[in-house]
């Protein structure tokens, strides 16, 4: 555009040469000083000129127009493009949202499951129980099954309770519930009559855990069974030991009384 008002006035200047000596050589004062060859000449060199000058202004013009053009096309291109980056760059800020909002649910899953996984790993995990005073672990099935049977034992049905706790003594020959189990399995058998089994399961009780909390009972207990199988020096005996063993037990005040009316 500087271009094409930078050659406006050169064209108007020209013109204006033109006219003034057009006008000059139409007066008869001057008429002598051209001839018509020359001032043919001189007005075709303007008029070239002139044209000249309006091609050339024309082009000037022509050419700042379609520059203008690429202008504007590249601005729009541009414009179009960062549009486009915005665009993408959205896609892909949602994109990054979803995929974190997607981790963050995969460790939710991820940590439920461990927690589940660990639920029922302590499930079959031993666990430490105590019974008749003694602390020790135990899969959760010996608590299962010894609370059963106990369960049974508590109902009255004492042949029930036989088989349920010599089961289990079978099946857990270690755990720490035996002790307890071989009580309320001899317990189970004096209540049936069955002294005799009686009497070995309160002996092996001693033999194996003379320091149990159910040892004076169980004594007391073969004493029982004993007087109930009319052996009465045995039972003596088994008192005077009980007293012997365990003075301070509830079981010696007892022991103490069966001695009275055995002698």
């Amino acid at each position: 555009m500087a271009t094409r008002m930078s050659l406006a006035p050169r064209s108007r200047a020209l013109a204006a040469a033109m006219l003034a000596a057009m006008a000059t050589w139409g007066l008869p004062s001057q008429a002598a000083l051209f001839d018509d060859d020359e001032a043919r000449r001189a007005i075709l060199e303007l008029r070239q000129r002139f044209d000249t000058l309006q091609q050339s202004n024309q082009r000037a013009g022509e050419r700042a127009s379609e520059e203008s053009s690429q202008l504007r096309r590249s601005l729009l291109d541009l414009q179009a493009q960062i549009e486009a980056l915005r665009t993408e760059q959205a896609a892909l800020r949602g994109q990054n949202e979803q995929l974190q909002r997607d981790v963050a649910e995969l460790q939710r899953r991820q940590k439920d499951m461990a927690q589940g996984v660990d639920e029922r790993l302590r499930k079959f995990e031993p666990a430490a129980v105590t019974v008749d005073g003694r602390e020790f672990r135990a899969d959760p099935a010996e608590k299962r099954d010894f609370e059963a049977a106990l369960a049974v034992f508590r109902s009255g049905k004492f042949p029930e309770a036989v088989t349920a706790f010599g089961s289990f003594v079978r099946q857990y020959p270690q755990s720490g519930y035996v002790p307890s189990a071989r009580f309320w399995l001899g317990n189970a058998q004096y209540a049936t009559r069955d002294y005799k089994e009686a009497i070995n399961n309160f002996k092996n009780l001693l033999a194996a855990a003379p320091d149990h909390a159910r040892a004076p009972e169980a004594a007391l207990s073969i004493a029982n069974c004993q007087i109930e199988l009319k052996d009465t020096k045995a039972a003596r005996k088994t008192l005077e030991d009980l007293l012997r063993v365990y003075p301070q037990s509830e079981a010696a005040a007892a022991a103490k009384e069966r001695l009275a009316r055995l002698k």
